[in-house]
This record gives C-alpha cells, sequence and structure tokens, in this order.
C-alpha cells in the first residue's frame, strides 16, 4: 500500500526509527517488502535505508531475500511520560481509527508502536474502531492544508441535497462519532461555517493561501463558536 495524495510522507528520520523497531519487535526475520509495504515505500528505499543505518553502526543483520533481525539489547531513548501518561496516550492513538482519517489513522500506528516499545503495559489498552465511515475526500489533503494556510475548492451538498461550489479557508477539523467536519472561512457566506466531510463529493487545492490569518480565524470561531460546536468536558488539574 503506498501512500495516498494528500497524506505526508513519512520523514527518512522517523523511517529509519520505524525500521529499528519493527525489527526488535519482531522474533523472526523481516523482509524488505514486508518493511516497504508498513512505511509505503519501495522495496528498494528501505534497501538503500538498511544500508545507511548499517553503516552508522546500527547491529542490524541479514540480506535481501533472507530478510533482517536486529541485535537483541539494542535500545532507543524513553519517553519522557509517567505511566498513567502513556495510558492516556495509547487510548487516545487507539481511538484514532473511529474518525475516518485513514492518514491519521496510519500515523497513529506509527505512534502507537513508539509507546509500546517503552511503555509495554500500554498493548493492554485498545478501543473500538467503530466510528465514521470512509468520506468521499482525502481528510489528510484538508489537514494538510490547514496547516499550509491554503485555500480549497469544493462542491458541498446541504441537507435538502443541493449543491454549491465553494472557496474555503480551512481552520481546524473536528471529529464525531458519526461525522468529521470542517471548520472554514466561507468566501461564498463571506462567514464562518462549519462542512460535514461527507457531503463534500468533491475538494481540491487552490494555488491561493490565506498565510497569516488562521490563527485570527481560529480565535475568533474559538471564541464565537467553539463551545457551541465542539462539546467537551474540561481537564482539570489537581
Amino acid at each position: 500500500m503506498r501512500a495516498q495524495k494528500g497524506d505526508k510522507p513519512v520523514s527518512k528520520t522517523n523511517r529509519f526509527f520505524e525500521i529499528i523497531q519493527m525489527l526488535r519487535m519482531s522474533s523472526r526475520p523481516v523482509l524488505a517488502q514486508d518493511l516497504a509495504d508498513a512505511l509505503e515505500v519501495s522495496v528498494r528505499t528501505i534497501y538503500r535505508d538498511i544500508a545507511t543505518l548499517q553503516a552508522r553502526q546500527t547491529p542490524i543483520y541479514g540480506e535481501a531475500g533472507v530478510g533482517y533481525v536486529m541485535r537483541k539489547g539494542y535500545d532507543l531513548p524513553s519517553l519522557n511520560l509517567d505511566m498513567e501518561e502513556a495510558e492516556a496516550v495509547a487510548v487516545g492513538l487507539s481511538m484514532i481509527a473511529r474518525t475516518g482519517d485513514a492518514g491519521l489513522w496510519r500515523a497513529a500506528v506509527r505512534a502507537a508502536r513508539k509507546l509500546h516499545q517503552v511503555a509495554p503495559g500500554t498493548r493492554q489498552l485498545v478501543a473500538s474502531s467503530y466510528g465514521v465511515e470512509a468520506t468521499p475526500v482525502d481528510l489528510g489533503l484538508v489537514r494538510r492544508a490547514i496547516r499550509d494556510e491554503r485555500k480549497l475548492r469544493i462542491t458541498y451538498s446541504d441537507v435538502n441535497d443541493h449543491r454549491t461550489e465553494r472557496v474555503i479557508w480551512p481552520i481546524a477539523m473536528v471529529y464525531y462519532m458519526d461525522a468529521a467536519m470542517a471548520v472554514a472561512w466561507c468566501e461564498l457566506r463571506c462567514g464562518l461555517r462549519h462542512f460535514r466531510m461527507d457531503r463534500m463529493p468533491t475538494c481540491v487545492e487552490t494555488e491561493h493561501h490565506f498565510a497569516g490569518q488562521g490563527a485570527a480565524l481560529l480565535a475568533l470561531w474559538e471564541a464565537t463558536q467553539k463551545d457551541e460546536t465542539v462539546s467537551t468536558r474540561a481537564l482539570r488539574g489537581s
């Protein structure tokens, strides 16, 4: 499986980390093809990465066609989390499957793999993946547009299935049990609006940005609409 359009490619540094983690977790040799499938890169890339890690004195043994193993006892730095913090993160990562965001779920699986290595007890905490079904739109593209402050051109259907063409400035994503929703400034309505992703049959990036305005729009939404949109019990410190 290869990364889909809109997903941010895994950096080389993170890929090295993932290869080491996968080899440390396995009790038998791991084929380059299996590593490539898990990291969504080519087998040729895995061969290059393995060679680079070996040149850096990482104790990886094996060869193409046979598989690779990691010398026992090779450790990576621990995360600075206490056990309850690690458990909270583990449950949160597991629940990401409910969002219907495939790219975010793949990232959560990678993060959980790292967490399990430094806090093995978190493997015992899982959550049901029941939740949002896959949407017509790649949610990774929308998340990237939020980060890049890039305008999107969408087709949107209202509750009566009336369709309109719009240009929006996405500033946040809200994940409900039954739907994922984008918060955005809508050029057609000249105001902040909420768009259900399952009512958005098309969504494409434009060449235009709203650089420097995302933070102000997000602050406006948080001040005027967030409490009505997102009902989340406050976490109170001791």
